[in-house]
């Protein structure tokens, strides 16, 4: 495939404005929990989103298409959302657990169908499928730390 039209690159820039807004939110997870652990974990995710909104934005201005440089405004209500939630909250460590799970799986389905058979040049296939198992991983993680809260 020599160009992207115009489905894969909206398609792509959902998932730059989606990493964006992960991002965020995980700097945000981050000063909402005294948790050590944590800690770690949302500021490990957050460098590890800001590392594929770098890698996203390469690969749309290689192949000359236009990006975002901010996330949605749907997710600014999210976070703010949290805040919110976090303050009312008997058990901020797992309300944000639970709201991080809920945001990786449907992550992993925005990559799911970004990467449909065909439709996507192979550097851009291989950079989603390298994405998407790395949240996947963080997914697994997690779902780990929350069977400890």
């Amino acid at each position: 495939m020599d160009d992207y039209t115009d489905k894969i690159g909206d398609h792509l820039n959902d998932i730059l404005e989606k990493n964006i807004d992960a991002q965020k939110g995980f700097d945000r997870a981050t000063e909402h929990t005294d948790s050590i652990a944590l800690q770690t974990y949302f500021k490990t995710r957050s460098q590890e989103r800001a590392g594929f909104v770098t890698a996203l934005k390469s690969e749309l201005n290689k192949y000359g298409e236009k990006f975002s440089d901010s996330g949605s405004a749907a997710a600014n209500v999210h976070r703010g959302w949290m805040d919110f939630k976090s303050i009312f909250s008997s058990d901020d460590d797992e309300s944000m657990l639970e709201e991080c799970i809920r945001g990786e799986k449907n992550a992993l389905k925005e990559y799911d169908e970004a990467l449909k058979p065909g439709e996507l040049p192979e550097s851009t296939a291989d950079l989603l499928r390298t994405q998407r198992e790395k949240i996947q991983a963080g997914l697994n993680k997690i779902k780990s730390m929350e069977d400890l809260h």
